[in-house]
């Protein structure tokens, strides 16, 4: 089993559970931006926002590439909102991450805007080496392979087969794995999955240590 060296974790619904209902909130705002300022009739937005979700990977690439939008633009409307009703400092996850001796970055397909912005209500940013965002992959993002490629750059340049992907959808795992990463999905409840599972990041020191992995500190550098 090769060691784990560096962990890149995804932001929402990974960090934090699905149920505290911050994906509705932000659903809203990429559906008012396609309307007030893109111009998208409004009973056309549910299905123009799933299309290019699934083929572009993103939303805001999809109108970056079909509409022309300013995606720093896009990223300001969509994550400009006050989310501290939602996600509150977890105490237990920040113990769970503290006891990783593993360097551990941010991967995201938003905003790292809103990336610092929920790590500080989950009052775990000292934790992260650092963010990379959507901006940073540009012009990819998750599940595209070259959006990985440049995680792994940004990050150090760790080996694929030492650097642990965790996220909670599918597609951008299987990505990951056909680099040679390791992956581990995070969901709540059952689903099925062709990566390992864990209910909640907090379970992350268990999967590692359950499963075989060493130890950083056991390792030669």
């Amino acid at each position: 089993m090769k060691p784990v060296r560096t962990l890149l974790i995804d932001l929402d619904d990974t960090t934090y559970p699905t149920s505290v209902g911050v994906w509705p909130i932000l659903t809203e705002r990429v559906s008012r931006y396609m309307h007030e300022v893109v111009g998208i009739p409004k009973d056309e937005i549910p299905e123009k926002r799933e299309r290019l979700f699934e083929e572009h990977g993103t939303t805001m690439r999809g109108l970056n590439i079909e509409y022309g939008i300013d995606v720093r633009d896009y990223l300001q409307f969509v994550h400009g909102v006050d989310l501290s009703k939602q996600i509150h400092p977890d105490q237990k996850l920040k113990a769970a991450l503290s006891s990783l001796p593993q360097e551990k970055w941010i991967f995201t397909n938003a905003s790292r805007q809103h990336a610092n912005n929920v790590l500080g209500l989950l009052g775990i940013s000292e934790l992260f080496k650092g963010v990379i965002d959507v901006l940073d992959t540009e012009p990819w993002c998750k599940p595209h392979p070259e959006a990985f490629e440049i995680a792994l750059k940004l990050a150090g340049g760790p080996l694929p087969e030492e650097t642990l992907f965790v996220d909670d959808l599918e597609i951008n795992l299987d990505t990951a794995r056909a680099l040679g990463i390791q992956t581990l999905r995070v969901a709540a409840e059952r689903v099925e999955s062709s990566h390992p599972v864990i209910k909640s990041l907090t379970e992350l020191p268990h999967f590692l240590s359950n499963n075989g992995f060493k130890h950083v500190e056991e390792l030669p550098s």
